[in-house]
């Protein structure tokens, strides 16, 4: 059985997939759960069926958690009733890992909650939406940049003396020397301008 990621469920529509997920959210109505499953490249709603999967299977559902990582397989189909656009029809289920009770709930939290929890807070999907633009953004900038003849230089982060004012200078130890996190890349851009031409 092939195993393929959530984005790719539209070229595998009607055919026997495994999925490996974890478990955002989910819900029982007796007979029937209802999972909600992300991968990082997608999300899609996973319907198991009491009637059509193993004691075994159904009980590794009973016992799931919020961001529990599970092995799916089972059918998938378009289904414009499904939030997601896809549905899938679980025919066996594994639990890889048993999450513990998270702590990131669907009320609202403070910032300095959610900051203190920022390894958790990014799996969220206005997050997950955040980081996506954002990734967008800076390819289509390099792209550009690419485009126009221009050659990407990494100036060094760590400088050991200031670029610009002093007034927002960080100070750090480096082994024992004074060094700074640096404020601009110009110095360092100047420089390679002069073997590369046309840089950013």
């Amino acid at each position: 059985m092939k195993e393929i990621s959530i984005l790719e469920i539209p070229q595998h529509l009607d055919q026997e997939v495994t999925m490996k997920s974890w478990v955002f959210n989910f819900r029982s109505s007796g007979k029937i759960y209802f999972l909600q499953l992300r991968d990082g490249s997608g999300r899609i709603q996973a319907v198991v069926s009491k009637d059509n999967v193993s004691e075994e299977a159904w009980k590794v559902c009973e016992q799931l958690t919020m961001e529990s990582s599970v092995e799916v397989m089972g059918k998938a189909q378009e289904d414009k009733r499904s939030p997601f656009g896809y549905e899938m029809q679980v025919k066996d289920i594994k639990l890889i890992q048993r999450a513990e009770e998270y702590p990131i709930s669907k009320k609202e939290h403070g910032v300095d909650f959610l900051m203190d929890k920022r390894h958790l807070w990014v799996r969220s999907e206005r997050q997950v939406a955040i980081m996506t633009v954002r990734d967008e953004i800076i390819w289509q900038m390099r792209e550009f940049f690419r485009q126009e003849g221009f050659v990407l230089t990494d100036a060094p982060i760590l400088t050991p003396t200031s670029c610009e004012g002093t007034t927002t200078l960080f100070e750090t130890d480096y082994f024992g020397e004074k060094a700074y996190l640096s404020q601009s890349g110009q110095l360092y851009l100047e420089a390679m301008a002069m073997a590369l031409g046309k840089v950013y």
